[in-house]
């Protein structure tokens, strides 16, 4: 079974390595009320701008009623939590700042789907269909999350190969990498059917395919907790 390639992301040159290192200088209690001044002005506003136009573009959050008052207020919250970004906690400041922004815009799409809920008129047509089109931009949403989830964890299971593998390990290790990449023909959350294809794939038999799956679940964890956590780099 041959295995899809993945496309390269492209750059992001508007928010690079000196914008991170300057909003760290601005988080540095030893900077100077001008220095910050001159560091928001100067690097850090113009990144964080594009940063929520892109966001507010891929996610489609356009469909949003007064997008462009919204886009505002989120640009002047960021200004408000600048200062509490901890470099500390693992995350870069791209990292944080595009998850809590995109987290950000979720929000107010779910204040707005409770809002349209009250006020529909059912006894309408066109208010059924906007409820309707609201209901289509949130999966969209959804698909663009659950999207980058899966991008994610291919990327950290291609981190997990390592050449002082054991044969079984390389075995089972390749084997999962095969069954999700096919995710969309197989059903890979029916935990019977993912056994008799590891043991197809692998010649290996139950015992020693779960031994094998144990170390790979422990990483897994640590993944799924800095995914829940907000602490993947993106």
């Amino acid at each position: 079974m041959t295995q899809r390639k993945r496309k390269k992301r492209t750059k992001r040159m508007y928010f690079t390595q000196i914008h991170e290192d300057a909003i760290l200088k601005y988080c540095d209690p030893a900077t100077t009320y001008l220095e910050k001044c001159e560091l928001y002005e100067g690097l850090i506003q113009p990144a964080f701008s594009e940063m929520v136009d892109k966001i507010v573009f891929t996610y489609r959050f356009t469909t949003l009623p007064n997008i462009e008052e919204l886009r505002d207020d989120c640009k002047v919250w960021l200004t408000t939590i600048l200062a509490k970004y901890d470099p500390n906690k693992g995350s870069k400041a791209f990292s944080y700042f595009s998850v809590i922004t995109k987290n950000w815009f979720i929000a107010q799409v779910k204040k707005n789907s409770k809002r349209a809920k009250r006020e529909v008129d059912f006894n309408s047509a066109s208010a059924e269909l906007q409820k309707s089109r609201m209901i289509s931009e949130n999966t969209f949403i959804e698909d663009q999350i659950e999207k980058e989830f899966w991008e994610h964890l291919w990327a950290e299971i291609n981190s997990w190969e390592s050449i002082n593998m054991n044969e079984n390990e390389k075995k089972v290790y390749n084997a999962v990498k095969v069954l999700l990449n096919s995710k969309e023909e197989i059903d890979i959350f029916n935990k019977k059917a993912i056994y008799f294809y590891l043991r197809e794939i692998t010649d290996l038999n139950t015992k020693q395919i779960v031994s094998q799956l144990n170390k790979m679940r422990k990483k897994y964890k640590i993944f799924k907790h800095k995914w829940n956590n907000d602490k993947i780099d993106c």
